[in-house]
């Protein structure tokens, strides 16, 4: 149990730092195509981020551990809109700011919702991952039309230099990293989980979530403090529509799942209600203001509160 703890305290930093490197990297290629600086928050960034959950849900449900990898994914939804938007606002208000593109966001909340419909009859098939990542797939070009009209973005300087050669190596040294990190933080939380007779899907939903999270997190502060909306907005709204049309995708056409009432009702139901606030920020229709950042983070920690309090027993 020891070294479980050891596992996921080194785990931890190194997906998020391995993450960060895999975003850094491609960002400039994808900087050298001249996209706008929004499809750089939706695709390199939120998609980018997001890979520490995608890897993690594919090794559990390859383990046979569906529910851990389930957790992941709606847990990393929640901390995004609860957590990560909560602390940012809380330290960094971000007043009214409205995004023109509303294609995304219609995406977001289609994704959403759909899946709470899907997860009704209890169960995700192998069919129903297939029109997710249909879906996503369908939606990435959607995007890039929604904002053709949009600035081009441009590298920052010192790196739009950098060999093409040393730029795909580091994208293939950090992918392997992440790879190694995010094995070891499926065997640390499943030691600890099993250690301390709590369920996997309750570990997927709080302390992988979270950590995998990190990532969204060092990406959204530093955007709050340069004042670039559209980066931290494309960031989360990104990372949400990859984990659950990609994340949860990939993982019920690796292992199909049954999920239980409370999933649909607890943890779906409180995915959806912190999406909210995310899609009203982006569109301006409220601010991000310092008490709504509050609130979001004292209904972060009342769900993990209550996860451990009363869904320990959960499958």
């Amino acid at each position: 149990m020891a070294l479980a703890v050891i596992t996921l305290a080194i785990g931890f930093p190194v997906l998020a730092w391995s993450a960060d490197r895999l975003v850094a990297t491609a960002s400039v290629l994808t900087l050298r195509l001249g996209l706008a600086p929004l499809l750089v928050g939706l695709f390199v960034v939120g998609f980018g981020t997001s890979t520490p959950e995608l890897l993690v849900s594919a090794l559990a449900a390859i383990e046979g551990k569906p529910e851990l990898a389930l957790g992941n994914a709606l847990g990393s939804n929640i901390a995004n809109a609860g957590l990560i938007l909560g602390l940012t606002l809380l330290f960094i208000p971000l007043g009214r700011h409205r995004e023109r593109e509303r294609v995304t966001l219609g995406l977001l909340v289609l994704a959403t919702f759909g899946t709470l419909l899907l997860l009704g009859d209890l169960r995700l098939s192998r069919g129903e991952g297939m029109a997710m990542l249909g879906l996503l797939l369908a939606a990435m070009p959607l995007i890039a039309w929604a904002n053709r009209g949009n600035p081009a973005a441009t590298a920052a300087p010192g790196r739009a230099g950098q060999p093409l050669r040393g730029t795909a190596l580091g994208l293939a040294g950090s992918l392997v990293l992440l790879l190694i990190s995010a094995r070891a933080l499926i065997w640390g939380a499943v030691t600890l989980a099993e250690a301390a007779g709590v369920s996997q899907l309750v570990i997927g939903l709080s302390i992988v979530a979270v950590g995998t999270s990190l990532p969204e997190l060092a990406t959204a502060i530093a955007a709050a403090r340069r004042q670039e909306r559209a980066l931290l907005y494309g960031n989360l709204i990104g990372s949400n529509l990859f984990n659950l049309l990609a994340v949860l995708g990939v993982t019920v056409l690796i292992h199909p799942l049954a999920v239980s009432l409370p999933v649909l009702l607890r943890d779906g139901v409180i995915m959806a209600g912190l999406t909210v606030p995310l899609v009203l920020l982006a569109r301006g229709a409220i601010g991000g203001t310092r008490s709504l950042g509050a609130a979001l983070l004292v209904t972060f920690a009342l769900y993990q509160l209550g996860l451990f309090l009363f869904a320990q027993g959960s499958p």
